[in-house]
């Protein structure tokens, strides 16, 4: 890579799809799709500014027979100070979104690591979509650079969708998980400092509709597309991919309307058919092309997918469209500029039907080779519709407005000329990816400023340097409850004091986390983490962490949040002894107080950032948003080198769920409380033990041959 004199660093997320640098695999399923191809356009772009040294474009590994051999390269160069990282996260084959939910632990475990190893720490993260949403917020949480987001797509508008078109609740969360990336979205933005959209209707139509709305923080930059491969047809030049067509229709000539897209229902397609096959003035005039991925038998395919395409076949059927309409089998990526300079050739249109589009890039790359446009009017559209003048904006449910659009084009030589001119014209001015770049750095610019990395305390490790392993379990539930299992477990340490570490991960306050652990004769641990994560602790001394404190202290307002829970049914504060800087304790009264949810969702829109815990049922926690006992530990291991495959965590509430999460070794021992951790999925990494507190700890020892 070449190195620059200014050297931001930049590093972006993406899970998600397949992505490389080369034959985007568009369209082969819903995950790769136009966000996988917008990484790629932007890692590169950002790197091409001089102000920028170096762009990390971080994905998901996957090494699997079924798909390239691309995809299990560790690093993959892209351009100038640009690559792609491939970080190894849950099995090793390719799996869909909806599914990586369990492995995002892991995937932010392993890329922070990935980051630790590297000369420098970026100096920002910018997440894409919901699931890398979820790991930047670990991520900037963990070590203070902030986050940049971009949704793409949002779970709240999805999930009305989903509602509107009548599927079930419990089928939606089934398939989707949509719970999951509505919390994590939630989160996001409640702890990006800027969040990156395509149009204003994101902002005021899609993101309104979530709890933690702050609009100032949100900034409209549209894409860009790539110029040097879309543009207009040059005069005499033959393109192959015609021949393909020549099949289909019995009059290849004819002007094109061309529509090219995943075969998702949203994309609404069907419509589209049902639009054309309506109007016999529409086919006499042109043909219709319906590029839709890719596929070798319908039969294979998912079934959002056959579902789609079986229906247009039976459409082309019932209005006889045979000669009509052309639906090609097969195209590759580097096609695509030539079938929108085909159809630009044939003085066709490009249409976009899908019942909304968040941004819509094939509108940009159509316009860019030529095209004018007819596209729905719910999204992005509308913004470039706007901006270039350079085609009409429909009711995408409306099949006759459809059909009316495309023939007011299509029969009038001089408003394709105006429509085409305009598109050229005002794409390159205003949809550049080089356009996108600079108004990305301007206004990122004061995170870059404001933003440094919190400090590493050095430390004084002694005989404790020579400990490669540590054990942490919470007090109560936990390793208290068996007079065997503690008996048990302090012979364990005193057998191995000189090469593991033990601490205590607790909700309780230090002086009563000491007073408690003495009262059941176990050593005092080496490392204490108290208030929920809110206090680090090392002995022998009872040093505290002041740079954990610094840390945490991060937009953390205790007045105002007891302001706001102290009004409402069913919780009363603790005594002033479980109370702590960082901690706010309340008694919870499950018959008359509101949901955890429902508390969380008022904090939220009272703009107050938390994390907050229910345990065992009746203790109800607040803490800072960067506090929790996962995100102590994983400090704790960072300042002491320790990999987190080196730490056994036990627990047996919720407020254990994220130290178990990624890639510590878990285990959730016997009690009456383990059921608010029964939705913890990783059996290499979370094991159940069949024993009570202590004793379960010392079966997952012997489980884990730790």
């Amino acid at each position: 890579m070449t190195s620059k004199k200014v050297s931001h660093y930049i590093l972006l997320i993406s899970v998600h799809g397949l992505i490389r640098g080369r034959d985007l695999e568009l369209g082969r399923d819903a995950d790769t799709g136009g966000q996988t191809k917008y990484v790629v356009d932007l890692a590169r772009a950002l790197a091409y500014q001089p102000s920028v040294g170096r762009v990390d474009l971080a994905t998901r590994l996957v090494d699997d027979p079924e798909v390239g051999a691309d995809y299990r390269e560790a690093l993959e160069p892209l351009d100038k100070s640009a690559q792609i990282v491939r970080i190894p996260a849950g099995p090793e084959g390719y799996i869909k979104k909806e599914e990586l939910w369990d492995y995002l632990d892991i995937f932010a475990d392993n890329l922070l690591e990935w980051l630790r190893q590297q000369t420098r720490m970026p100096d920002v993260i910018h997440s894409h979509y919901a699931d890398a949403g979820y790991v930047g917020v670990r991520l900037s949480l963990l070590t203070g650079i902030p986050l940049v987001h971009t949704g793409h797509s949002l779970g709240r508008d999805k999930l009305g969708r989903l509602l509107a078109m009548g599927l079930s609740s419990d089928l939606i969360e089934q398939r989707y998980h949509i719970s999951k990336r509505i919390s994590a979205e939630e989160d996001v933005l409640a702890n990006a400092e800027l969040v990156v959209t395509s149009t204003r209707n994101e902002i005021a139509e899609q993101y309104e509709l979530y709890d933690y709305y702050q609009p100032e923080r949100m900034v409209v930059i549209p894409p860009g597309t790539d110029l040097e491969q879309f543009h207009p047809p040059e005069n005499k030049v033959k393109i192959a991919f015609g021949k393909s067509l020549e099949t289909f229709l019995n009059n290849p000539k004819k002007p094109m309307i061309l529509a090219l897209s995943r075969p998702d229902e949203r994309k609404n397609i069907v419509s589209l058919v049902h639009a054309y096959g309506e109007s016999p003035e529409l086919q006499k005039l042109a043909n219709l092309v319906i590029v839709a991925g890719n596929r070798d038998d319908i039969r294979e395919m998912d079934e959002g997918a056959q579902a789609v395409l079986t229906e247009i076949l039976l459409l082309v059927d019932y209005y006889d469209l045979y000669g009509h309409i052309a639906i090609p089998k097969h195209h590759k990526q580097e096609d695509v500029p030539d079938i929108y300079r085909l159809a630009a050739l044939s003085k066709g249109v490009f249409v976009n039907p899908a019942l909304t589009e968040p941004f819509g890039l094939t509108l940009l790359e159509a316009a860019a080779c030529g095209l004018p446009l007819v596209a729905t009017e719910n999204g992005g559209p509308v913004d470039i519709i706007g901006a270039c003048h350079n085609g009409i904006l429909v009711d995408p449910l409306d099949s006759s407005a459809i059909a009316n659009a495309l023939l007011e084009i299509l029969s009038s030589p001089k408003k394709w000329e105006k429509f085409s001119e305009k598109g050229l014209k005002n794409v390159r001015k205003r949809y550049s990816w080089n356009t996108h770049a600079q108004k990305y750095l301007e206004t990122i610019q004061p995170l870059l400023e404001h933003h440094p990395e919190f400090p590493k305390v050095a430390r004084v490790r002694g005989d404790l340097s020579y400990r490669d392993r540590a054990v942490f379990s919470d007090i109560d539930q936990s390793l208290l409850g068996s007079a065997e299992g503690l008996k048990a477990f302090a012979a364990y340490l005193a057998e191995n004091r000189k090469k593991v570490f033990f601490g205590v991960a607790t909700g309780r306050r230090l002086d009563s986390a000491m007073a408690i652990l003495k009262r059941n004769g176990l050593p005092v641990p080496d490392v204490l983490i108290t208030s929920l994560g809110t206090e680090i602790v090392y002995s022998p001394q009872m040093t505290p962490d002041s740079a954990w404190a610094r840390h945490i202290d991060y937009h953390w307002n205790s007045k105002a949040i007891r302001r706001i829970i102290g009004e409402l049914p069913g919780l009363t504060l603790q005594p002033k002894s479980e109370q702590s800087r960082f901690k706010i304790s309340y008694h919870y009264d499950a018959e008359q107080a509101p949901t955890v949810e429902e508390i969380q969702t008022l904090l939220r829109q009272e703009e107050q950032a938390v994390n907050v815990y229910i345990s065992f049922g009746q203790f109800f926690d607040i803490v800072p948003v960067r506090a929790s006992k996962g995100l102590a530990l994983r400090y704790f291991a960072q300042q002491w080198n320790l990999p987190l495959e080196r730490i056994l965590v036990a627990g047996g509430s919720g407020a254990d769920e994220d130290m178990m999460q990624g890639n510590t070794l878990a285990v959730v021992v016997a009690n009456r409380h383990r059921e608010e951790l029964s939705g913890l999925r990783e059996p290499e990494r979370i094991y159940f033990a069949a024993q009570p507190f202590a004793l379960g700890i010392i079966e997952a020892i012997e489980h884990y041959d730790f």
